[in-house]
């Protein structure tokens, strides 16, 4: 393991302030293998489209994520694709024994949501019709010493992070690739139902887009 540098390994989270990640709503999240290795498969061309054709281990990333309301009962999943080299899905948090949420959940003002900087922006549309879709929310590298790194049971966070355990598990056990996730992920609120139908859009096409995907290699 290469040796911590503050001067580079240091990155501010900017995660919403005072925003409770527990709370109903729906939630656009990416996570990555580290280094972005394509380890879950392959993009196949086929009537002139992308296809995405799942190996043993992304057969397992998904198996995985479709379990996440097995473990979470508070998590309903909307849609979602494992790509090569990372995974897109939208989930929604409810209250357990509540009617699933409509799509007007945490709206607030405008279509547009902007919550990344600099190189940590993932581009969802094209032209003038983007969403910049979030920036990285960090996860404790050890176990929380206070709240404010404290991941709250039942939220998005630990959902990723169970999701993650339960990939890494897979390939520690079955396969000989050395395999890691990239430490933090990607994640939007999802505001307004125009929102909800863009992103979903984007991810049904992300294997047509692959070659202009922020994580092409």
């Amino acid at each position: 393991m290469d040796n911590y540098n503050p001067n580079i390994h240091h990155r501010k989270s900017i995660r919403l302030k005072g925003y409770d990640y527990s709370q109903s709503g729906l939630y656009f999240i990416t996570i990555c293998v580290k280094d972005h290795k394509c380890l879950f498969g392959k993009i196949v061309k086929e009537n002139s489209l992308g296809k995405m054709v799942l190996n043993d281990a992304g057969k397992i990333a998904n198996v995985c994520w479709q379990d996440i309301p097995k473990h979470f009962p508070n998590a309903v999943l909307h849609e979602h694709i494992i790509m090569p080299n990372h995974v897109h899905g939208i989930i929604e948090l409810v209250k357990t024994g509540v009617d699933r949420l409509q799509n007007d959940v945490v709206g607030v003002q405008n279509d547009v949501i902007n919550v990344g900087v600099q190189n940590d922006v993932i581009n969802v549309g094209v032209q003038n019709d983007v969403i910049n879709v979030g920036v990285q929310n960090f996860e404790p590298l050890q176990k929380p010493v206070n709240k404010y790194q404290k991941i709250i049971p039942h939220s998005i966070g630990s959902i990723v992070r169970g999701y993650k355990i339960g990939v890494t598990k897979w390939f520690r056990t079955n396969s000989t690739f050395e395999f890691g996730w990239q430490r933090n992920y990607y994640e939007i609120i999802i505001r307004t139902e125009k929102s909800y139908q863009r992103i979903c859009e984007y991810i049904k096409n992300n294997p047509k887009n692959w070659r202009e995907d922020d994580f092409f290699t």
